[in-house]
């Protein structure tokens, strides 16, 4: 399953989207050894990335031809984060221009690793000459 568009950080990481429907998204990720930190766990940061692509996911799943940015995001870290990781993202409610999601991230044995809620604004994509697109972003 496609994001859509490419983002390339997130291909860096090897996320594989396996839901993006209805307001709901599942990310798969298996961290490499340089995703780790020095108690060889998954990096806050790559945790904090999974759950900011999950929420993005799940904004969008309803209107995918519009890109998200992220506004704000509020992350608890439950505890460490082992071997392969699964977010599961969840739209709670939308505007016009906003979305308002959460996301969990679970470890192999289905426990809760961390937890974000985040506030994703709506923002149109417009054409490039080369056939894909890019977000138009302005600060308006």
């Amino acid at each position: 399953m496609s994001f859509g568009v490419p983002i390339p950080f997130v291909e860096h990481l090897g996320f594989e989207l396996t839901r993006f429907e209805d307001g709901w998204s599942r990310i798969l990720y298996t961290p490499r050894p340089e995703h780790l930190n020095s108690f060889a766990v998954t990096h806050g940061g790559a945790v904090m990335t999974l759950m900011d692509v999950t929420m993005a996911a799940a904004a969008r799943s309803l209107q995918s031809e519009m890109g998200v940015v992220t506004i704000e995001m509020k992350t608890s870290f439950m505890q460490p984060a082992r071997g392969p990781l699964r977010g599961e993202g969840h739209l709670l409610h939308r505007t016009r221009s906003m979305a308002f999601t959460e996301a969990s991230i679970f470890d192999a044995e289905g426990r809760l690793c961390a937890h974000a809620t985040g506030t994703f604004k709506y923002v149109p994509r417009r054409p490039l000459a080369d056939g894909g697109t890019a977000a138009n972003l302005s600060t308006d």
